[in-house]
């Protein structure tokens, strides 16, 4: 299904649209705070930060609302209190404040648990190469934490343009020493790039939860109403023909993260014509894994924006950018 480029833009493009709230200079505030008084100072500011978008993010919170009574199968939107909105908050807050951490490799800070550790293992031993697709939900940065307990994971990352500059910038105000390889799609030799990496055995991460608005989506049940998700991913990792593997790094409160990879796809042997069925299988586990995790750590969900807005049929509602 082809968007038209003139339409207004689907929920999964509506965080496209709306303005930035990120500033360089608080995060490099926030980060001489944090390194220099320790994470106990740190988290302190966290309050007043969800305090803040609780009080002056009335579409955040209304984003928050909509997601939070599926997730917590309430009966209304009215259901969802302030203190759900506040701990959902608290815990996006929380899980940017450790990146500091993460990026500036502090992983003593941290309880940090991986489950099926064993599906990537197997697959970094035998040097192939793998694509490890995620959501906005919990932290992807945790996966660095593997990475200094096993030299040979190299993880890159392949997301949108505009995406990759805001990265590469946040990451320089954290750590301006922090190597990560970051490949920008949109370019001719994207797929190069993405392929050279591959045969190299590198992990070449993704996150599959949200698309441009002109590129092919597919709508897939997500907590019990359906939403568009890209294609994008999964057509890339069946004509590359490599094995998929979910990721999502769970905040499980105080210092405590919980790793969990499971097995998404395996496109190695795909045949070019059962390509279709396969990446439609593939998308269709990928949004019943996000829902089984959604369900286990509910306040993990990081997209405040429409996710389940129909396409085209009703107008965007801009909201506050926090992601």
């Amino acid at each position: 299904m082809k968007k038209d480029r003139n339409a207004a833009p689907s929920g999964s493009a509506e965080w496209k649209q709306r303005p930035e709230r990120s500033s360089m200079f608080m995060l490099r505030v926030m980060t001489w705070i944090s390194l220099r008084l320790g994470r106990g100072a740190g988290r302190v500011v966290l309050y007043g930060i969800a305090a803040y978008f609780l009080a002056f993010a009335p579409a955040a919170r209304r984003m928050s609302r909509s997601y939070l009574r599926r997730v917590l199968k309430l009966r209304s939107p009215a259901a969802v209190g302030w203190r759900h909105l506040f701990r959902h908050f608290l815990s996006f807050a929380s899980v940017i404040h450790d990146r500091v951490y993460l990026v500036n490799e502090h992983f003593e800070l941290f309880d940090i648990r991986v489950h099926n550790k064993d599906l990537i293992d197997n697959i970094v031993a035998d040097g192939q190469g793998v694509f490890l697709i995620g959501a906005h939900m919990g932290s992807f940065e945790v996966l660095r934490a593997i990475g200094r307990k096993q030299p040979g994971l190299r993880v890159a990352m392949v997301m949108y343009e505009e995406n990759a500059r805001k990265l590469n910038a946040a990451l320089s105000a954290i750590n301006p020493n922090a190597q990560q390889d970051i490949i920008a799609l949109g370019h001719i030799d994207s797929m190069i790039q993405v392929h050279e990496l591959l045969a190299q055995g590198t992990v070449v991460g993704m996150l599959g939860d949200r698309s441009l608005g002109n590129d092919d989506t597919r709508p897939l049940d997500f907590l019990g109403d359906p939403a568009e998700l890209p294609l994008g991913p999964f057509r890339m990792a069946a004509i590359l023909k490599r094995p998929v593997l979910f990721m999502t790094g769970l905040y499980r409160g105080g210092n405590r993260y919980d790793i969990h990879f499971e097995t998404l796809a395996d496109f190695s042997a795909l045949a070019p014509r059962g390509r279709a069925l396969a990446v439609q299988a593939a998308m269709t586990r990928y949004a019943e894994l996000m829902e089984q995790y959604c369900y286990r750590a509910p306040y993990n969900w990081f997209n405040f924006f429409d996710f389940w807005q129909a396409p085209v049929s009703r107008q965007p509602r801009h909201s506050a950018d926090i992601t």
